[in-house]
């Protein structure tokens, strides 16, 4: 029902790390920078600190990150980052095609625009010849916010729907990039809606071989956006519908990358790693569980191992609630147990919680 989608390759340039997405290639996990960079080029400081963050967001499972590119200034400083990036880097460019040129000039590894308001085809012609002779991927981003007005207007006289509108809009991006004989193009259609998200994906998944960025757009907040980002990618996925995936959130990029790669752990698309399984709390808490897993969650996720850890807040169901674990750790009354496939190996005061539980976590 849905074809297999061709392979496109982000990372040309220079060395930045080369990622093929579609084919039979892992489903990759995104997320977007979320600060300013004017001036970083001329802040070693400041570069140091991004390229050391992007460094930890790779370890916790991010593939691509991509950039807001929206002036000059911008793209200086996102070049510089470029050069120094463990990951793939994307410019996101809107309105003035000037801007991928000017980004095309480090070594990006991929353009992404939307060619709605990026102004008349031949701006669009530029950044596609500019991104042919660079050996440069574009991803052509498609959501709601943004229809072509003839779209726009059916859906708002009820003429179509806004899913089908979204694959519409994409399928006449995607017919300029023909004539202009470009095939590394990588499609979003994005709506804050699940279901349409969804729907504009199936259309556009029967029809093309082009790879698909997937992604809830305005997902919201923590809680809400990881619902959400989840019933929509899971079902997407589920069919072999994504080649790539980003969980849109009102949070940290950590948590988006968390959250996408989890997503993709449970649609069995990506494997290893720790798994943390921790307990809800209640009227029985001994330990401080949530206070533990705040301090832990990301340099464990961060960590090559593949284990299981459990965080239990008793000592009463701890140990074999959690006996499957590799590690763990439960406690009360000022005492912390540290257990191991359901067996107490250490029982220690709970202030030298962390400190034995390193110890026994590096020996695995």
């Amino acid at each position: 029902m849905y074809r297999t989608p061709r392979v496109v390759t982000i990372g040309g340039q220079g060395e930045t790390k080369r990622i093929a997405i579609g084919g039979n290639a892992p489903v990759t996990v995104q997320t977007m920078w979320k600060e300013g960079i004017i001036g970083v080029k001329d802040d070693s400081s400041a570069l140091s600190r991004i390229i050391d963050r992007m460094g930890n967001m790779q370890s916790l499972g991010c593939d691509v990150i991509r950039f807001a590119v929206p002036d000059m200034a911008s793209a200086e400083s996102f070049k510089e980052i470029c050069k120094y990036a463990p990951v793939p880097l994307i410019a996101d460019i809107h309105f003035d095609y000037r801007l991928a040129l000017a980004s095309l000039e480090g070594p990006v590894a991929a353009i992404r625009i939307n060619p709605g308001n990026i102004g008349k085809r031949e701006n669009v012609e530029a950044v596609v010849n500019a991104c042919k002779d660079k050996g440069v991927a574009i991803r052509i981003g498609v959501n709601s916010g943004s229809l072509p007005k003839d779209l726009a207007d059916q859906v708002a006289e009820g003429r179509m729907t806004r899913a089908l509108a979204l694959c519409a809009a994409a399928a006449r991006e995607v017919a300029v990039f023909d004539e202009l004989h470009f095939d590394q193009v990588v499609v979003s259609m994005k709506a804050s809606s699940v279901q349409e998200t969804i729907e504009a994906n199936e259309a556009f998944a029967s029809k093309y071989d082009i790879p698909l960025h997937l992604g809830v757009t305005e997902a919201g907040p923590l809680i809400i956006g990881v619902v959400k980002s989840t019933m929509a990618l899971t079902h997407l996925l589920k069919q072999g519908i994504g080649s790539t995936i980003r969980v849109s959130l009102s949070s940290t990029p950590e948590n988006e990358i968390c959250t996408g790669v989890t997503i993709l752990k449970e649609c069995a698309l990506r494997t290893g790693g720790v798994q943390i399984i921790s307990c809800p709390r209640c009227g029985r808490i001994g330990f401080d569980v949530h206070g533990f897993v705040d301090r832990w969650q990301q340099e464990l996720l961060s960590m090559k191992k593949d284990i299981t850890v459990a965080v239990m807040g008793c000592v009463v169901n701890g140990p074999g609630e959690g006996k499957h674990a590799d590690i763990g750790i439960a406690g009360g009354d000022g005492r912390a147990i540290i257990f191991k496939k359901g067996k107490i190996v250490r029982t220690v005061d709970e202030k030298d919680a962390d400190t034995v539980f390193r110890e026994e976590l590096d020996s695995l």
